[in-house]
This record gives structure tokens, C-alpha cells and sequence, in this order.
């Protein structure tokens, strides 16, 4: 039979060739059968692999939404639990932004316990500056780029803390997810935020519009608010930031809120708008945990977008409303304003050209049934036949 030469690659570059001895064509067919699984099984471990990054991805981001959940549902508890005994917002806003300050150190202890290429902190502190440009962090920058969003970020938390003095923690929890409709308002999504108002409305006619809540409403539609413009500018002037950006950003902010606002707590203070005894009377336990929470809140909502998918870490802060639900049930009207808020929020996580997307897939599917149905007829009527026929045979007796 005929036969092919050996080939024989050298030892240093066996890898990146093929060692052949000679064989006949009779064996050629063997050899390809031979190596067919080999080429089959290592396709099926990488996608074996993909398939399990994903779930563990998907179970991952399942926790962390479990967390965020959590974790803003305990501030909110903790915040009416402390307004019992120490009814002073501006000053928990002031105070629970300062624990900001510990994102930084938190994140180099993690990076320094899961990095083997180990930085100074001056080191990291330098490359994540470049958040604010290339030249770093200078007076002008920290001035220019911090205050505003230090500035956004107590008034918006100082007004979520004013409605819950007013309302219940369910309501202001559902009217504060109207913040992802309004940073959508100039968007094709105009009907999320049609059902956001709406949901307002309802919600502050569910109480008849008497003065506490309609303040409360208006409350929790200013934080709403100012939360969205927070994003908006975020994202316009400092783009994407990774985690240790992120980190540093929120540690700056904590430290310009405890140089340039702890002004504002003393003069609430001396003007007897927030009054309150001594250092020691001051329910301590409850601030440090509505600071502590609320610093897990915002820790974990940027991990979580880094380690899973965007998508769960809002619907972990769209869990909170059921969360802070209050056990006797509520009327008819707020259970259906608080219902169309979420709707609108649920609209709103949708990913672009959506509503594409489902039209083909429906119409491919009409398709598919449509062929299916009509060779199921094609089928039945060919049996038919077959069968009058068979029944209307008649036999002839051969001459």
C-alpha cells in the first residue's frame, strides 16, 4: 500500500508540531476518528467552564443584591429607631458621611490581602487620583471636583432622612426609587417616568394631601432628585470609575464633609434648629450603626458592580421597599401607587432596544408555530388519503 514519509519535528519545538510516523491510508481514517475527541473534549471543558463562571457569577450577584437589600433596609429601621430618642438629621447625615473616610483604607487592605504586586498606600492613592485627570489630586481639583458632589450627596441623603420623620419607611423607600426615572427623564423611557409621577401622586393622595404628607412626598422626591442629578454629573464628568477610583472618590468626599460641613452642625446647633445635651447623651450605638450600614450600602453597591451584573445591584435596592413594609397592610391606593413606582423601576433595568428584540423573537416564534401547525395538516391529510383509500378498495377476481 502506498506510504507516507516520516516527519519527525525537532525535541525543543514538539510542541507547536505535529510527530508523524509513517502510515497507510487504510489508517489515516483511524488516526482522524482518534483525534475528533480529543478537539470535542476540550471544547466541552471550555464551555463547562463558561457555563460555570456564569452561574457563579449570577449566585454571587444574587448575595450581593441579598446584602444591599439588607443593609439599606437597616438604615432605614435604624435611622426611625434613633429619631425616637435623637431627632437631628443634618447632623446623622454629617456624621455617617464621615465614615466615608474608611473607603480608601478599606479597599487597600483588600487589594494589599488579594494582590500579590504589593503598593505603597502614597503609590495607589497616586494612581487612583487620576479619577480627577492626569495631573492627580492638587487643592483646585479637590474644590472643584469634590464639592459639588459632597454637597449633592448630604443634601440627598439629609432630605431621605427629613421624609422618614414624615412618612413611613415603605413609602420613602418606593418614592426614592424614582431616582433611575428621573436620570432617564430626557430618555425614550418616558413612560417610566410618567408611572414614577404617578406613583407620586397616588401615593401623596393615598393621606388626602394633608400637610405632613405631602411634605414627606415632596421629601422623598427631592432625594430622589438630587440622587439623580448626582449620577448624572457623575457619569458626565468623571466617567466609569473602577473600584479603587470609586474608593478614593468616596474617602475625599468624606474628608471635604468633615472639613468644609461640620460648620453647618454647629450652627443648626447654636440657633436651636437641631439642639441636643451632651457628647454622652447622644444615642452613640444608633449613629454608629446607621453610619456603619450605610457605608456597607455604598461599599457594596460598587463591588457588586465590578463582580456581577449592574442589573441585580438595582434590583437589590428596589428589594428594600417590600423590606421596610410594615406588617399591618396598607390601603388600596398606596399598595398600587407603591406597585406602579416599582413597575416603572423594573421598565427602567430593561436593556436597550428591548422592545425590538422581543417583537422579532415573538414573530419568530409565530413563525415556527405557523410552519409546524401547517405540517401537521399536510400529515393529517396525507393519512387521510391513505386511509380511503385502503377503505374503498375493491378486489377483482382474475379470469
Amino acid at each position: 500500500m502506498k506510504k507516507h514519509s516520516a516527519r519527525v519535528a525537532p525535541l525543543s519545538s514538539y510542541s507547536a508540531q505535529v510527530l508523524t510516523c509513517p502510515i497507510s491510508e487504510g489508517e489515516e481514517g483511524s488516526e482522524s476518528h482518534a483525534e475528533t475527541p480529543v478537539s470535542e473534549t476540550s471544547g466541552d471543558g471550555t464551555a463547562y467552564q463558561t457555563c460555570a463562571n456564569t452561574v457563579l457569577k449570577v449566585l454571587g450577584g444574587l448575595l450581593v443584591v441579598l446584602c444591599v437589600s439588607s443593609s439599606w433596609v437597616g438604615t432605614t429601621q435604624v435611622v426611625q429607631l434613633t429619631f425616637k430618642s435623637f431627632s437631628c438629621p443634618f447632623f446623622i447625615t454629617w456624621f455617617s458621611t464621615n465614615w466615608n473616610i474608611l473607603s480608601f483604607p478599606l479597599y487597600y487592605s483588600g487589594h494589599v490581602a488579594t494582590t500579590r504586586e504589593k503598593q505603597t498606600p502614597i503609590q495607589k492613592f497616586r494612581e487612583c487620583s487620576r479619577l480627577f485627570g492626569e495631573d492627580g489630586m492638587s487643592l483646585k481639583v479637590f474644590l472643584k471636583r469634590t464639592a459639588p458632589f459632597s454637597i449633592l450627596w448630604t443634601l440627598t441623603n439629609y432630605l431621605y432622612l427629613l421624609a422618614l420623620r414624615k412618612l413611613t419607611a415603605t413609602d420613602v423607600s418606593a418614592l426614592y426609587c424614582c431616582h433611575k426615572a428621573f436620570v432617564f427623564l430626557l430618555s425614550w423611557i418616558i413612560v417610566a417616568a410618567i408611572m414614577a409621577i404617578t406613583g407620586i401622586v397616588m401615593m401623596a393622595y393615598a393621606d388626602g394631601f394633608h400637610g405632613d404628607s405631602f411634605m414627606g412626598v415632596a421629601l422623598a422626591v427631592g432625594s430622589a432628585s438630587t440622587s439623580a442629578l448626582y449620577k448624572v454629573l457623575f457619569k458626565m464628568f468623571l466617567g466609569s470609575a473602577n473600584l479603587g477610583e470609586a474608593a478614593h472618590f468616596f474617602s475625599t468626599m468624606g474628608f471635604f464633609n468633615l472639613i468644609f460641613i461640620s460648620c453647618v452642625p454647629l450652627i443648626l446647633y447654636f440657633t436651636r434648629v437641631e439642639h441636643w445635651g451632651s457628647l454622652s447623651s447622644l444615642p452613640w450605638g444608633y449613629l454608629c450603626g446607621v453610619a456603619g450600614l450605610w457605608l456597607v450600602f455604598n461599599i457594596l453597591v460598587n463591588v457588586g458592580v465590578v463582580l456581577t451584573y449592574p442589573i441585580l445591584i438595582s434590583i437589590g435596592t428596589l428589594l428594600s421597599v417590600p423590606g421596610n413594609a410594615e406588617r399591618t397592610l396598607p390601603d388600596v391606593v398606596r399598595l398600587a401607587a407603591t406597585c406602579i413606582i416599582c413597575l416603572g423601576f423594573l421598565l427602567l433595568l430593561l436593556p436597550e432596544e428591548w422592545d425590538t428584540v422581543t417583537l422579532r423573537f415573538l414573530t419568530t416564534l409565530a413563525d415556527k408555530k405557523t410552519e409546524e401547525h401547517g405540517e401537521e395538516l399536510t400529515e393529517s391529510s396525507v393519512h387521510t388519503r391513505s386511509r380511503s383509500r385502503a377503505n374503498g378498495a375493491v378486489s377483482i377476481p382474475l379470469a
